[in-house]
């Protein structure tokens, strides 16, 4: 994992130093032992605060997981959505673009990406509907770029809503394998995915 602090840009400045500590240490928590063997003990011990205290700011185990997977869909939505809009009006810049922005979020919020995947299944109700509907708005653009491709005759495949999940969900799976030591750059792996994913299109790649 990176060394760096797993919920950094995630957090603004203003959410507040225990705040902040409180999601850092539930994110680092979960990212170790999963929902279910992560308990607010541990929680309250990773960010040095009392165990009464962690309650003042969230009540249980399911506020903290959907706090944090509400920020990490917040940040991948902004990245996305930004670098699509500064892409131009070629399908293929914009989706190339999009992937880039995907997998450059994965690799820099590692464990918020792998505990999304992961741990949703724990969440259930208004919790689950919330990150489930973030989590179906960052798809929505793919999907949308898609369409437009196929549309304009830019993208061959006859699958495209089956093409936009397998993409969004290759670029989500990085978070199960990718160490910062590997061969690859941030930027190299960002740029393979776009290659595999305008491929999976059945799209004509250039160079």
């Amino acid at each position: 994992m990176n060394s760096r602090s797993p919920v950094a840009g995630l957090i603004s400045e203003s959410s507040g130093g225990t705040r902040a500590a409180i999601l850092n240490a539930a994110l680092a928590a979960f990212g170790e032992k999963g929902f279910n063997g992560a308990s607010m003990r541990d929680v309250a011990a990773g960010a040095g605060t009392s165990l009464s205290n962690l309650y003042n700011y969230f009540p249980s185990k399911s506020h903290l997981l959907a706090e944090l997977l509400r920020r990490a869909n917040d940040e991948l939505l902004h990245r996305t959505s930004t670098a699509v809009r500064d892409a131009g009006d070629d399908p293929a810049d914009r989706l190339r673009e999009a992937v880039k922005a995907y997998v450059g979020f994965v690799v820099d919020h590692q464990t918020a990406a792998l505990v999304a995947i992961s741990e949703i299944r724990y969440l259930h109700g208004e919790h689950r509907e919330r990150v489930v509907r973030a989590r179906d708005s960052t798809q929505a653009i793919f999907g949308e770029i898609i369409a437009d491709g196929v549309a304009g005759n830019r993208f061959p495949t006859p699958y495209p809503d089956g093409a936009a999940r397998n993409i969004v969900s290759m670029c989500s799976a990085i978070s199960t394998w990718y160490h910062p030591e590997g061969q690859l750059s941030k930027e190299a792996l960002a740029e393979q995915h776009a290659r595999y994913a305008l491929a999976l299109l059945e799209t004509r790649l250039d160079g």
